[in-house]
């Protein structure tokens, strides 16, 4: 049996779905690397999906910026990475943000990124001051990372303080901003951090980073295709949630979804940001079974 075969539908043990975690999944972000091997999952998009589009070193921001318009031409609703490691210098940030405009793409997502040696901003706060200035007026919605499992590298009070220093850049902007969590494996470690950053004063809307249904060959596959080097990074800074991935078969997301379900409301979990690894096909199946 296929994993997007065997994925179950959701039986909330209280009863139906609740309609915030309902509607997260219906309008869910399908999480996409910009990889020759897309094309053929592309198709299995719903329609006018709303898609976020990876920065990763192994390719450029151009590459990132050109597979939003290929997702734009097919009625998509794109978010670019912008990748604050990976922007060179001033000129290469103002032409960034002149091809989002051009692009008619009003929201980003803005991160510190995997890139090891960087251009001119060392982590997304340097860079998003300057894009916020930049694209005044244009760019309307900023996404940023949220780390319910601590960071491979950095300090758990520097994420704290870059977190609520984020939402006060952007409030002050008057720029809309949503967090996405990175993957995490527990729904105990997630709940936790978000009451914490709730009671903390932190009122940006959330939405939950989940690994889509993938299998460890496609996953294995997909590392090597973007290099060695980008691949270690990765794991380095996703080492307990990729190690779940790869002791079993494959992976449903249901298993940290249904624990969270009642907490969406209460907490403003407002969205799903799926990791897809590019398996759309087999994660858009189990967004059907989940919604019935």
């Amino acid at each position: 049996m296929t994993h997007a075969a065997s994925a179950r539908r959701w039986f909330h043990p209280d009863g139906p779905l609740p309609p915030a975690a309902r509607r997260a999944v219906e309008d869910m972000t399908y999480e996409l690397v910009p990889m020759k091997t897309l094309t053929a999952q592309i198709p299995h998009l719903p329609a006018g999906a709303r898609v976020s589009v990876t920065a990763s070193p192994a390719k450029t921001l151009d590459d990132t910026l050109d597979l939003c318009a290929r997702l734009l031409e097919l009625g998509h609703r794109p978010v670019p990475h912008l990748s604050a490691r990976m922007v060179r210098d001033d000129a290469h940030a103002r032409a960034l943000v002149s091809r989002c405009i051009q692009l008619g793409l009003r929201e980003v997502f803005c991160i510190g990124g995997d890139a090891a040696e960087p251009g001119r901003y060392p982590d997304a706060m340097a860079f998003l001051r300057d894009l916020l200035e930049i694209g005044s007026g244009s760019i309307d919605t900023v996404g940023i990372a949220g780390y319910p499992d601590g960071h491979a590298v950095i300090p758990t009070g520097a994420l704290r303080d870059a977190l609520f220093e984020k939402q006060a850049l952007l409030r002050d902007a008057g720029v809309n901003g949503f967090t996405s969590t990175q993957m995490c494996f527990s729904a105990d470690a997630i709940r936790g951090w978000l009451e914490t950053i709730r009671a903390d004063g932190f009122a940006m809307p959330v939405h939950l980073g989940v690994a889509g249904v993938v299998d460890r060959r496609r996953l294995l596959d997909m590392g090597m295709r973007l290099g060695v080097g980008t691949s270690l990074r990765y794991l380095k800074k996703n080492r307990s949630g990729l190690l779940r991935l790869f002791a079993s078969k494959g992976y449903d997301p249901s298993t940290l979804i249904d624990p969270l379900a009642d907490d969406f409301a209460r907490l403003a979990v407002t969205g799903l940001h799926t990791f897809t690894f590019n398996q759309v096909e087999a994660t858009r199946a189990w967004q059907r079974s989940v919604l019935g």
